[in-house]
């Protein structure tokens, strides 16, 4: 697939539901999550990786995600790559910051997928109609067929409308955030939503509580 370029974990812990399906079966239930606006401060272009802060109550929700077995999987768009704003090593600074940030409060990613590119600005590589930027399903259909993930029993939780309409474009739920620039786009852009989200949560931590109780594994 062009792009969608995963950013490794390292072995990573499971919660309840063990072992990732590598045979392609479709077993396993992933969350998918935005970073900037639903898992961090929405900053703008994160030209210094130091700058990435978590946003209340994101690490609480994501340790939820863990204990319930439910995959926590990271879906970003980052054309500040492509822009020449920031090299693609910032990013992967970035997220490894994210990683430091959520272990010291008992949290866990289970994978991190970005995509670096834009359609129109930039150079070669990185200028790219590719399949990954959302809300083009590329990122979550490369993360279904490496952790065995069945697409339409997953769910999309971000802070715009190319999340939820990521979501939809595999079959799965989508859960608009009202932090980073969610409430914005719910309150003065309804109108462009194709189709509205499944919930709308007031944080990360909310909408990881509506899930867990929609799967019906308890309050998290």
């Amino acid at each position: 697939m062009a792009g969608g370029a995963p950013s490794r974990p390292p072995p990573a812990r499971r919660g309840r539901g063990g072992r990732v399906n590598r045979d392609g079966g479709g077993a396993r239930q992933a969350v998918f999550l935005d970073r900037d606006g639903t898992v961090s401060r929405e900053v703008g272009y994160m030209t210094d990786p130091e700058r990435l802060e978590l946003l209340p109550r994101s690490a609480e929700a994501i340790a939820a995600l863990n204990r319930s077995g439910l995959m926590a999987i990271l879906a970003t768009n980052q054309s500040g790559v492509a822009r020449g704003l920031f090299p693609r090593r910032s990013v992967d600074s970035a997220h490894a910051r994210l990683r430091r940030l959520l272990a010291r409060r008992g949290a866990w990613l289970d994978a991190i997928y970005f995509c670096p590119h834009h359609p129109l600005e930039g150079r070669a590589p990185w200028r790219l109609r590719c399949l990954c930027r959302k809300p083009r399903p590329g990122m979550l259909r490369r993360a279904a067929q490496e952790h065995g993930l069945d697409l339409p029993r997953c769910y999309v939780v971000g802070d715009t409308r190319k999340d939820v309409h990521l979501a939809h474009a595999v079959g799965a739920t989508p859960i608009l955030v009202l932090t980073g620039y969610g409430r914005g786009e719910w309150e003065r852009h309804r109108s462009g939503f194709r189709r509205a989200p499944a919930h709308l949560a007031f944080d990360l931590r909310d909408a990881v509580g509506w899930i867990l109780d929609h799967e019906g594994r308890g309050p998290g």
